[in-house]
């Protein structure tokens, strides 16, 4: 059932501004600018390929990766005609410039809080990982491959990166890409964090927002 909607949902046209109504309910955990949370509970998907983002909801709608927190609002879109509405729509948003690294200050933190240390050596270490194994999948700038399903990960979140990594290499991710989990099984704890850390910094060209009017440029 999956692959059917799936594949039927991938031939349509999506209309964004039809869309734009389907993803309120999204939004509500998204965010209203498809950001997500720093926290990683809720992932960015701003920006994000439509086949990716279909791919995705039929999964979940079919049982095939779990979300019980997703499930109940992608369980409310009609057909294959809406999936790809809603997936036109978030692919159309730009990936905001703001959003949560390796050494990010959490929401929580308190006064006495101070950025990691090692945020140079995490990336350095990162980006040597990555280079070697990821990039051939998605991309230099972390910008995937729409035809082949490989997702944008420039401007995902930190801790949603490690998550998702971390579930796929120990078998929790029962829909992952198998030639992934044939490359991220043989990673450390450590090699996982240096490579979302990595990741995390990315900055995909064109499809990332503009600074706003007057803000301040970061160093």
């Amino acid at each position: 059932a999956a692959v059917g909607e799936k594949n039927e949902a991938l031939t349509k046209n999506g209309d964004a501004k039809v869309g734009e109504e389907g993803y309120e309910t999204c939004g509500a955990f998204h965010l209203p600018s498809g950001a997500g949370r720093p926290d990683g509970t809720f992932p960015q998907l701003a920006g994000q390929h439509t086949t990716v983002l279909i791919k995705q909801m039929a999964d979940i709608r079919a049982g095939l990766r779990d979300n019980p927190t997703m499930y109940p609002f992608a369980a409310t879109l009609t057909d294959a005609q809406e999936l790809a509405d809603v997936a036109a729509y978030i692919e159309s948003l730009c990936i905001p410039i703001d959003h949560g690294h390796y050494d990010s200050k959490p929401g929580d933190a308190g006064k006495d809080w101070k950025a990691p240390a090692d945020t140079d050596k995490r990336l350095a270490e990162g980006k040597a990982l990555y280079e070697k194994e990821c990039l051939e999948c998605h991309g230099k700038n972390g910008e995937g491959v729409k035809e082949k399903f490989y997702p944008v990960i420039a401007g995902q979140h930190y801790k949603y990166l490690l998550r998702q990594m971390t579930e796929i290499r120990d078998g929790h991710r029962r829909n992952a890409n198998p030639d992934m989990v044939k490359i991220i099984k043989k990673y450390s704890d450590d090699q996982l964090i240096s490579i979302s850390a990595y990741q995390s910094s990315l900055v995909m060209p064109g499809a990332m927002c503009k600074p706003k009017a007057g803000a301040a440029k970061k160093k």
